[in-house]
């Protein structure tokens, strides 16, 4: 009788045994909480929530800001810059433990998945519509055009899906949204003779650099400049110019990659899974025998990719968020299901086929939250936060920054929300860089740095979602990114230094 093989846990492990540590954390950390300042327009005065839950209302002056030692200009809370609870500098206490045992384990997972609903509704909206198209051959027939038109130069679709990618995220924040391209191109790369790690890494990490370099995201320079008290403008340049370089060294990597497996197949990271993902993905696709690309396909196939033209519209200048974007592909959906001709009740069930197919990913999106939620229930975030700041008072200026790097990775990893952390740890950290005489620009970009190399990995970001869409384990991941990951500390702590100079 053979041994059965070991294998990697699955996504839900990983965040399982993640989320038992987490809670395990909220018996050994001590608990605290800093006081919270929020804005309130309709009053024209300030909230505080102190770490005893007592609330105490302020007007809502610069003065009030002042006093409390936020040095942010109050035009940044009246125009909606900062909407979200800032912490108060100094006001850090620690309150009676919250442990999270059995009970709560079981009762996060629901709870993070009710609280990332809107996300789940657009993955499964997203599902649908792709079953519709899968169903009437159109991605086959784009596949097979695109193969065509890039042969002997596969490796453009790298860098142009890398490139593009990299912009959405460094101008808007494109992350979460990047989910609905995973089934859309995997099987285009796969078809180029790539295996699916290249498509995710074209993907995720075009997003990871773009985010991590932003240059004027509103969720992460703009948010955390203003939580500093300083213009997003301020270390720009620096942070584009980290941008290019981190993307090239990234595109570089992986067309290296790609261009040894294209080579030679069995040097892929995923090839004992090759026929699996293959029969997932390219089932039904033949280049040999591939459906007509008529005329009724491009219109569909062109609808869907509007749509993708449309979102980057709604999101970067019309605030809108998952509601209207999930509003926007059930349309789109509908609009193919209409062209397509297959009727309504097989549109229908490949409609509820292809979400199906995305339940796994929906469900994983919930429990990454589910994490967070355990943390902030056990009031162990800011403990962290506290230990943290303490941490770097007091250092060498160049010693400083490099450990606010690292201090910015752990926070990153409990709080994948950039924006959260923004407004969170930046109040906190900025008036550290005046005690060792560093401008509060360079604290900006090491929490973007921070944030942002450990989103790589991190079980409680996007990683453990993505890689479920193409059932690729952890590991394998792991094997792939970790040099690139070391190339991108080491840029990030180059560019750093060098902006400490200044």
């Amino acid at each position: 009788m053979s041994k059965k093989k070991m294998s990697f846990p699955t996504a839900f492990t990983v965040l399982f045994i993640v989320l038992i540590f987490a809670a395990i954390l909220t018996y050994v950390v001590p608990a605290g909480s800093y006081s919270k300042l929020k804005y309130e327009a309709d009053k024209i005065s300030f909230s505080v929530t102190k770490p005893d839950g007592s609330v105490e209302n302020l007007p809502g002056t610069q003065e009030t800001l002042n006093n409390l030692g936020v040095k942010v200009g109050i035009e940044k809370f009246k125009e909606g810059s900062i909407s979200k609870a800032v912490a108060i500098p100094g006001t850090y206490e620690e309150v009676p433990k919250n442990p999270q045992g059995f009970i709560n384990i079981l009762k996060a997972p629901i709870n993070g998945i009710y609280d990332t609903v809107d996300i789940i509704v657009f993955v499964l909206i997203i599902g649908g519509v792709i079953g519709v198209l899968n169903s009437t051959g159109t991605f086959d027939a784009g596949i097979a055009s695109l193969s065509r038109a890039t042969k002997g130069r596969e490796f453009l679709l790298i860098v142009v899906v890398t490139v593009l990618i990299s912009l959405g995220g460094t101008t808007f924040g494109l992350a979460e949204e990047t989910i609905a391209l995973y089934p859309v191109l995997v099987p285009v790369f796969m078809a180029a003779g790539y295996d699916a790690i290249v498509c995710i890494a074209a993907l995720y990490m075009g997003s990871s650099i773009g985010t991590m370099f932003a240059t004027v995201s509103p969720f992460s320079s703009v948010i955390a400049s203003n939580a500093a008290g300083i213009t997003f403008t301020q270390g720009l340049t620096m942070r584009a110019i980290a941008l290019v370089i981190g993307t090239i060294i990234t595109i570089v990597y992986i067309v290296k990659y790609g261009k040894k497996i294209k080579k030679d197949p069995t040097k892929s990271l995923i090839y004992d899974q090759k026929e699996e993902i293959t029969e997932k993905f390219l089932k039904d696709y033949d280049p040999n025998n591939v459906p007509e690309f008529t005329f009724r396909r491009k219109l569909m196939l062109s609808i869907f990719g509007l749509a993708f033209v449309v979102l980057v519209w709604g999101v970067s200048s019309q605030e809108w968020w998952f509601g209207e974007m999930t509003a926007l592909f059930l349309l789109v959906g509908i609009i193919i299901g209409v062209i397509s001709g297959i009727g309504e009740k097989e549109f229908v069930n490949k409609f509820v086929a292809g979400a199906a197919d995305l339940v796994g990913v929906a469900l994983i999106i919930g429990i990454a939250r589910a994490i967070n939620l355990i943390m902030d229930s056990g009031l162990i975030s800011d403990s962290i936060l506290n230990a943290s700041s303490g941490l770097v008072t007091g250092m060498n200026p160049k010693i400083f920054i490099v450990v606010m790097l690292f201090v910015f990775i752990v926070l990153g990893f409990f709080i994948p929300s950039s924006s959260g952390l923004a407004v969170l740890a930046i109040p906190i950290m900025a008036p550290l860089a005046d005690t060792v005489g560093l401008p509060r620009d360079v604290i900006v970009s090491a929490y973007q740095y921070g944030q942002g190399l450990i989103s790589f990995i991190t079980p409680t970001g996007l990683i453990l979602a993505t890689l479920a869409m193409v059932d690729v384990t952890y590991d394998k991941w792991l094997k792939f990114i970790m040099p690139l990951m070391g190339y991108i500390g080491i840029l990030a702590v180059v560019m750093l230094l060098i902006q400490s100079m200044f």
